[in-house]
């Protein structure tokens, strides 16, 4: 497992991004086939429950740095939704193994050095980071469990694709943007950070053949697939991607 999140360690690697327009139709894209890239049903349920136990965290703590009561009551939803998600995705793993803390624990240490990085330094740039990354690693792993074996693929879809109520998250900063000038410069700045260390995150799920040339053939049109969706978020908050 340290060679799967490894590169965590290693906040310097850039990776390039699809350029993408904003306002893009998602189905102008051709549909992905990510059965050969999927990787074992228990491991990918293991890594979907963590990344949606840290949003929880994160929506979390959000609260917790949010400067006024109202602020604080408008997260309960994004947090209480995703904590739900993450319990319907261990009831999955429990179908398949006897203890899926397991499974779940050797993917927390790579998720929270991710967490670190993405973070950000004050409450505005935490709940953008929170709106962006679990967009993207809420999309990416949808994708995935297209591949998945059986009715699984179809639960996970489904829980997955179950309200957020991150639109609250994106209610809350497109105000904070509208009264603040400078903060939607610094935000476009800060969400244009996220993104790569959290393809960093998608790309450590996927299975790949040992082969970098044809890999990177079959990871392309996912990413641009997840980019879209990000540049689609940025654009509802009035950001350039």
């Amino acid at each position: 497992m340290a060679r799967v999140f490894g590169f965590l360690r290693r906040p310097t690697v850039r990776i390039e991004l699809p350029r993408l327009r904003p306002r893009v139709d998602p189905a102008s894209y051709p549909r992905v086939n990510l059965e050969d890239l999927t990787p074992e049903v228990i491991p990918y349920l293991g890594q979907a429950a963590y990344v949606q136990l840290a949003v929880f965290e994160e929506v979390s703590d959000a609260i917790e740095g949010a400067p006024d009561v109202p602020s604080k009551q408008r997260l309960t939803s994004p947090a209480g939704k995703a904590l739900d998600k993450y319990e319907r995705l261990v009831a999955e793993l429990r179908r398949l193994v006897d203890d899926p803390n397991a499974v779940i624990g050797p993917f927390t240490p790579g998720i929270d050095r991710y967490r670190a990085l993405v973070k950000g330094s004050d409450w505005h740039e935490q709940l953008l980071s929170v709106y962006l990354t679990a967009g993207i690693l809420d999309d990416f792993f949808t994708l995935l469990a297209s591949g998945l074996p059986g009715d699984v693929s179809g639960r996970c879809i489904a829980i997955l694709r179950a309200d957020t109520g991150r639109d609250t998250i994106a209610d809350v900063l497109s105000e904070a943007i509208s009264a603040d000038r400078m903060l939607g410069s610094r935000l476009a700045l800060w969400g244009r950070r996220v993104v790569g260390d959290t393809l960093l995150v998608a790309r450590s799920a996927i299975h790949l053949s040992g082969n970098p040339a044809s890999d990177e053939q079959r990871i392309e049109p996912v990413f641009t697939e997840i980019v879209a969706g990000h540049t689609r978020r940025m654009d509802r908050l009035g950001l350039t991607a």
